[in-house]
């Protein structure tokens, strides 16, 4: 699997951004409220940043040489992706709060406190998810190894 690219979270970022932002418009412009991302939101995407991290730690240990038993593989692929998915979904939902926030300071009445607050714990959060999705995708790889290669720097391949 290959590391997730920054290209791809910039777009997912602006993808977010962009629907944030005109999901606000288009229910404003028909009389509907506009949806407020609740600040429980902000904090769970947090905390789920958090975990991802810490499931990564034993793999982590098992790369470094610091584990003294193995992993299940399917653990760590599973960890893998789970980290891949959280820094994609941390980077569209980091858009959307952006995209929000954008929407609330841009227009003609400042709102409350409380609904710039809302949208901004909810960026807050989903860039702490998508940096512990980075995280723990970095802490899964495995360091390279020279035993790979021979002498003459040509790989090695082994016919089954």
């Amino acid at each position: 699997m290959k590391r997730t690219n920054a290209a791809t979270l910039i777009l997912l970022a602006l993808i977010g951004g962009v629907a944030g932002g005109l999901v606000e418009a288009a229910l404003a412009a028909s009389g509907r409220p506009i949806v407020l991302p609740p600040l429980t939101l902000g904090i769970a995407l947090l905390a789920i940043g958090v975990m991802v991290v810490v499931l990564a730690l034993p793999i982590r240990r098992l790369t470094r040489g610091k584990a003294s038993q193995p992993i299940d593989p399917f653990y760590s692929t599973r960890v893998l992706v789970l980290s891949k998915a959280s820094a994609l979904g941390g980077s569209l939902i980091a858009g959307f709060g952006a995209g929000v926030l954008v929407y609330l300071l841009s227009r003609s009445v400042v709102p409350g406190f409380g609904s710039v607050a809302q949208a901004v714990v909810t960026l807050v959060g989903a860039a702490g998810l998508l940096a512990g999705g980075l995280i723990a995708e970095s802490m899964c790889t495995i360091p390279p190894d020279d035993d790979d290669d021979d002498e003459s720097g040509r790989t090695v391949r082994v016919r089954p």
